[in-house]
């Protein structure tokens, strides 16, 4: 009877143990060994997390996820997921929870990736997350692109390609033997006159070198010193127009002052100028109003002038007082 309670105590021990051991062995597996801190992050697309998912942080195991629920959230559904990470585990405010895995068949995982504020979270506050980058989800949406991109161009191009290389047969078909015999008639012109050609060219080569000589004749050591001597005046000229360039503009800038200084005169002595334009118009009236009778009296001066010029010209002695010669015609 001793020896039955023996070894039920032996084997309701070992159970015990074995229970215990598999309690700590999850507990290690979920990272739940002690004492937890709450916080909660908000995503669109929660594939893969469910309870149990670790929580990492900068890939250390730190906790793991206890709940996600659905949210309303601007008239549109998101999903909250709630952590439980070690108690008092430092999280700076900037921290940022992805949705990541380290490999194509590896688990999905919520990483903390650490931020560099001096602040951290307090618990129970939400962790700033951003969306996944779903790798399978990329593959099926090129997928689709590449599909999309068959049908829509790629089966259109080869039906074309198919429709031309038809159509070059069947014109090699109907007109192949005669453009072949076009091109065995152009090769045989061709090889008759290639010797023409061969000779034409030797010409053009024989006229290009007469040339090429007579353009160093042209440039030989005189021409091209008297080609510098002839650039150096045209530069010269060049200096010297741009001096008289700046002459003339200082000219005009003195003509322009000049012409100030002649508007200034005017308008401050514009009464006097009104006034001498007045007398001036007076005068040149009367002189038009007397110039029949100025004429007149000229015209009598100079008659008497050419009178008087006549006189002297027949008898000098008039003007010393000798008598006219009438008298002398008269004792004859």
């Amino acid at each position: 009877m001793k020896n039955n309670k023996a070894n039920y105590l032996i084997v309701g021990t070992f159970v015990l143990a074995v229970i215990v051991g598999i309690v700590a062995s999850v507990a290690l597996l979920t990272g739940r060994t002690g004492a937890t801190d709450d916080y909660f992050a908000i995503y669109d697309n929660v594939t893969g997390v469910e309870f149990g998912t670790r929580v990492l942080y900068e890939g250390f195991p730190i906790g793991q996820v206890e709940q996600v629920k659905p949210v309303q959230e601007n008239n549109r559904v998101r999903f909250r997921i709630d952590l439980s990470v070690t108690e008092n585990w430092q999280i700076p405010t900037d921290t940022i929870a992805e949705i990541a895995s380290s490999g194509l068949l590896a688990a999905v995982t919520i990483n903390l990736r650490a931020g560099k504020a001096t602040a951290n979270l307090k618990p129970g506050n939400q962790i700033p997350s951003v969306e996944s980058a779903n790798v399978m989800a990329a593959v099926s949406d090129l997928a689709k692109d590449i599909s999309a991109l068959a049908e829509s161009d790629i089966k259109p191009l080869l039906a074309n390609m198919n429709k031309t290389i038809g159509g070059f047969g069947d014109l090699l078909d109907a007109k192949g033997a005669a453009l072949i015999e076009d091109v065995r008639l152009l090769i045989g012109d061709l090889t008759e006159q290639t010797p023409e050609i061969i000779d034409n060219i030797a010409k053009f080569s024989k006229k290009l070198n007469v040339s090429a000589d007579q353009f160093s004749k042209v440039l030989n050591p005189e021409n091209v010193e008297a080609l510098n001597t002839i650039i150096e005046n045209m530069e010269l000229t060049t200096g010297n127009l741009a001096k008289l360039t700046v002459e003339f503009t200082k000219t005009q800038k003195s003509l322009d002052a000049l012409m100030g200084n002649v508007g200034t005169f005017i308008s401050d002595n514009r009464l006097d100028v009104d006034r001498s334009i007045v007398d001036l118009r007076h005068t040149v009236e009367t002189i038009s109003r007397h110039i029949n009778a100025i004429n007149q009296n000229m015209e009598g001066a100079s008659r008497n002038m050419y009178e008087f010029t006549r006189q002297i010209r027949k008898n000098p002695g008039l003007l010393l007082g000798g008598s006219a010669p009438a008298e002398k015609a008269k004792k004859k």
